[in-house]
């Protein structure tokens, strides 16, 4: 009997080992199983899921506008004053709605295509209509001095000015903001030009392209990863490392996202790359993500950042390259006087701020983030917010701008592109990849815990009976 037993509690022991040691074994092949199925899925290519959220977007985008309203255009026109400014809005446009066009699969492993670019107003989801009317920055006559510079041009542009009435504030549709409005200005100039302009002319009916990506077919660790934009590495806008195109377009990464991994993308929004560091664990409709933010050291001043010194392109108005938060796109915008920030001002410095008034920056409501799926690298939430400004700068002979005191950056608007994963996408992502790797996760640490428990107590039992029997 005492044989009998001693066998068995050994036998019990011994199956409690297996079992520990099956649950660790499967760790690594776990791992491997997983790495295929999520290779499979996340290669660009018809028939995965990677492919079908890549087509069109897996879930809703919005852009949202809040435009600055001026409170005392008299003091701004009459005296120089600081304009004061309130943001109205949302007004909200459904975005990148349709699939992708000109689809092509290269033999290189890449697939070339055009974004196309459109905007359906929302007015459920806005404060009033396209139609209200805001006082906001003349665009023609702030940008005319920067593009052109002779002085005998300025007095022409001066007598095109007054003749036309135009000042350096003017009364617009958020509609024509938006999108365009022909300019009273500049219809008045007697050379071809094209008198209609808006912050975002023209949009609806365009392309951003040509890209083209990596699938992940040949270098799983490359997937989405652009290799050229309009069949070019670089930008042609900046010097040295600042004007290569890295990353992905930001949609989706390479799988197997790790914390301190740089993830970089390119926005042709801001005319340049950007990247995003970890910031916390998120979850969404029961999905954990990661979440990566645009961090304040991407738009700090060369003077903190060395890396950033080829953002920095004019000497005078970054102050030696001192002055942090703004981005000078002018080159990105045929010489027009427009710089890129975040909402609100949020990370610039305090002098930018001051130039005028009504700004509250936070990180809350102004940061820009991704949350990104670490397994597949998918994005299944985020929001990229900007803010659009204008360099405004003394002009002596044109008589708009002859109050303005100094240089300084008035702001236009400022917008907040967001989505988040819908409810059916989420459910198909949860049963096709989330709760795989959580069961098979579970499978390895019951196996790990119930044989370690088991080969404990036989062990004990074994010992305790082998103690009795010796005494």
């Amino acid at each position: 009997m005492g044989c009998n037993r001693n066998c068995g509690l050994l036998t019990g022991a011994i199956i409690g080992a297996v079992l520990a040691i099956f649950g660790g074994i499967l760790i690594p092949v776990g791992d491997n199983i997983i790495d295929k199925a999520i290779k499979k899925d996340t290669v660009i290519s018809n028939g995965t899921i990677a492919f079908e959220n890549w087509l069109v977007p897996g879930s809703t985008v919005y852009r949202q506008f809040w435009i600055f309203d001026v409170q005392n255009p008299s003091e701004v026109l009459n005296s120089g004053a600081h304009p004061k400014l309130e943001q109205r809005g949302p007004y909200t446009y459904r975005v990148r709605y349709l699939p992708k066009e000109n689809i092509t699969e290269n033999p290189d492993g890449t697939i070339s295509y055009m974004l196309p670019n459109v905007a359906h107003f929302e007015p459920d989801m806005s404060v009033g209509t396209e139609n209200d009317t805001i006082t906001c920055l003349n665009l023609a006559v702030v940008a005319a001095p920067a593009l052109y510079t002779n002085a005998f041009i300025q007095l022409l542009l001066n007598t095109w000015m007054k003749s036309s009435k135009s000042v350096m504030l003017q009364n617009r549709t958020v509609k024509e903001i938006l999108w365009g409005y022909k300019d009273p200005f500049l219809s008045k100039i007697p050379f071809p030009l094209n008198p209609v302009l808006g912050v975002f002319y023209p949009y609806n009916g365009t392309y951003d392209g040509l890209y083209r990506v990596f699938t992940g077919k040949e270098d799983i660790s490359k997937t989405a990863i652009i290799d050229t934009y309009k069949n070019k590495r670089n930008l042609s806008y900046w010097e040295g490392h600042c004007d290569l195109v890295n990353g992905t377009d930001g949609a989706s990464f390479p799988p197997f996202v790790k914390k301190d991994q740089v993830l970089r993308f390119f926005s042709s929004d801001i005319c340049r790359s950007i990247y995003g560091v970890f910031q916390s664990k998120q979850t969404v409709k029961g999905i954990p993500l990661y979440r990566f933010t645009v961090p304040r050291e991407a738009f700090a001043s060369p003077a903190e950042v060395k890396d950033n010194y080829c953002f920095c392109t004019d000497y005078v108005i970054s102050q030696n390259c001192t002055l942090a938060g703004v981005l000078d796109i002018s080159a990105c915008k045929a010489g027009r006087p427009v710089f890129i920030s975040l909402p609100h001002f949020l990370h610039a410095s305090s002098s930018i701020l001051h130039d005028v008034e009504g700004l509250s920056p936070n990180e809350e409501e102004h940061e820009t983030f991704l949350d990104i799926e670490p397994i597949t690298g998918f994005t299944l939430q985020f929001a990229k917010r900007l803010q659009v400004n204008l360099l405004v700068k003394p002009a002596p002979k044109i008589e708009a701008l002859s109050k303005v005191q100094k240089p300084y950056i008035f702001p236009i608007l400022w917008l907040n592109e967001s989505a988040v994963i819908g409810d059916a996408k989420a459910e198909m992502f949860r049963n096709k990849v989330t709760n795989r790797v959580q069961m098979l996760s579970v499978l390895q640490m019951v196996l790990i815990i119930a044989g370690s428990v088991l080969f404990l107590a036989f062990m004990v039992s074994y010992f305790i009976c082998r103690t009795k029997k010796l005494k």
